[in-house]
């Protein structure tokens, strides 16, 4: 049965902040291993030092300007887009606050929560960029850079921007431990694990962006 457009675009939006609320906590997990910071969270936690703002607001106005970048690489801007940039930092702060366990102290255990993390960020992205309303910003820019590096898998894809990204956020001062380098290579390589297990190719989608997905409503 097919859905009305306001129907499935309630449906979509839940979908996507479910899909970002499971990355969300795939992030936390990554920095409550404390063991490094995967890079993007090393980048948030450089701006932070270097500002009066908190990770969750860093990561937030970091994510806007990903979405200048985004526009230059001709991708979509959808309302996916849009809650990403809003939610996904503010979620992740609240996890941050809320989390009521003693920070980790062991690096086994750490090296663990850290691969789950990826796996959570690797699901969460594929529950909210399957509803098809255009990536988040950074998921955007992986995309964009992929369809440009068509030969090379997208997990490939990630780690090679995650070196880039690291590299600004330890220039910055960012947190960089074991974690760090784990999650540079690690986390593109859970991710194609993850995505060939699920037969997920994130460049294959149709987005629809905002105006696309107005112009359905409107039609609805």
């Amino acid at each position: 049965m097919k859905l009305k457009p306001i129907t499935k675009t309630l449906r979509d939006f839940l979908q996507i902040v479910f899909g970002l609320a499971v990355f969300s906590v795939g992030v936390h997990l990554t920095i409550f291993a404390n063991i490094g910071l995967a890079p993007w969270d090393c980048l948030g936690m450089g701006i932070a030092k270097h500002t009066p703002l908190n990770y969750g607001v860093s990561m937030m106005l970091m994510a806007i300007v990903i979405l200048f970048i985004d526009i230059l690489l001709k991708e979509r801007i959808g309302f996916g887009t849009i809650i990403d940039a809003l939610l996904t930092g503010n979620l992740v702060q609240l996890c941050n606050d809320i989390n009521p366990f003693p920070k980790n102290e062991n690096v086994g255990p750490g090296i663990v929560l850290m691969l789950v993390g990826f796996v959570f960020m690797a699901v969460g992205m594929w529950i909210y960029m399957s509803a098809e309303q255009c990536c988040g910003p950074r998921d955007a820019l992986l995309v964009g850079l992929g369809k440009r590096m068509k030969k090379l898998p997208i997990g490939i894809v990630e780690i090679i921007l995650w070196a880039v990204v690291l590299l600004a956020g330890w220039l910055l001062g960012g947190p960089v431990g074991i974690g760090t380098l784990i999650g540079t290579f690690g986390a593109g390589l859970i991710m194609q694990v993850v995505y060939n297990i699920i037969h997920f190719e994130p460049r294959k989608l149709v987005h629809r962006d905002v105006l696309t997905a107005c112009r359905e409503l409107k039609a609805s």
